[in-house]
């Protein structure tokens, strides 16, 4: 299947490692040009040589933590001016910590607001007037399975990331007469520094790794823990031509963990 992916321009946001990086890498693969960035300049050096050497794809690379607003947004003109336009917008940030709601703090519901929620708003906010010009875009955010179904301690996740789905079903609504798609995806377990963290929290607890790894392969009905590559072939596959007729939809990528029948 032509995905039609061949010289159409893409920016990934935290794209140094994980589900970032792995989607920077599928879309390379596919023909597309990059622009990828970091808050970690070592991790995102090293992402942007793997990328390189394995797809020749250009890529235009930039240290930037997501959540201030002047460093997003200069790296999302700086991109569009490096890559000649901009096609793909995939918004992704580092998941908020492991956090009851009475373990939550004011100070740290306002900074992942910032990151989880307000970064997707900025960075759409720069993209639509270039997509919209040429009546084509793709947006597509990546937030958690916890849209679907919350996931114990997650507070922050739980909370904004569904703030994140109802601004995309709002703009798919807006923005879909221009040729314009947006959709989420919802990674379940897949083994990233984010899943780490988790584990990292619940050893801390007194719980033994292999423990948690069985338990959670065990809920999971493919019985195993996903790959950053496995959300990485949704992404791609919705960045595509062929995906044009789908928007406004949160899909999961977690090997059927969600039991829910929508």
């Amino acid at each position: 299947m032509d995905l039609g992916l061949k010289g159409k321009k893409a920016v990934v946001l935290a794209a140094s490692k994980g589900l970032g990086k792995a989607a920077a890498l599928a879309l390379a693969k596919e023909g597309c040009s990059l622009a990828v960035c970091s808050r970690n300049p070592e991790n995102l050096n090293q992402a942007v040589t793997e990328i390189r050497e394995q797809t020749k794809a250009p890529v235009f690379a930039e240290t930037v933590d997501v959540s201030d607003q002047n460093s997003l947004l200069q790296f999302m003109r700086k991109s569009a001016d490096a890559l000649g336009g901009l096609d793909i917008l995939i918004t992704n940030a580092g998941g908020p910590p492991v956090k009851s709601f009475e373990e939550s703090t004011e100070e740290e519901w306002h900074y992942w607001y910032e990151v989880t929620f307000m970064t997707v708003v900025r960075s759409v906010k720069s993209a639509l007037p270039i997509m919209k010009k040429q009546k084509w875009g793709r947006i597509i955010n990546i937030t958690s399975i916890s849209v679907k179904a919350p996931v114990e301690r997650l507070i922050y996740s739980n909370a904004l990331r569904l703030a994140v789905v109802g601004l995309a079903k709002s703009l798919s609504m807006e923005v879909g007469q221009f040729g314009i798609t947006v959709n989420n995806v919802a990674p379940g377990y897949h083994l990233t520094d984010g899943l780490e963290r988790i584990i990292r929290k619940r050893t801390e607890a007194g719980e033994d790794r292999q423990d948690i790894l069985s338990d959670w392969e065990n809920k999971i009905p493919m019985k195993r823990i996903g790959l950053p590559g496995d959300l990485a072939a949704l992404i791609t596959f919705l960045a595509s031509e062929q995906a044009s007729y789908i928007t406004g939809t949160t899909i999961q990528a977690d090997g059927g963990l969600y039991s829910g029948a929508l």
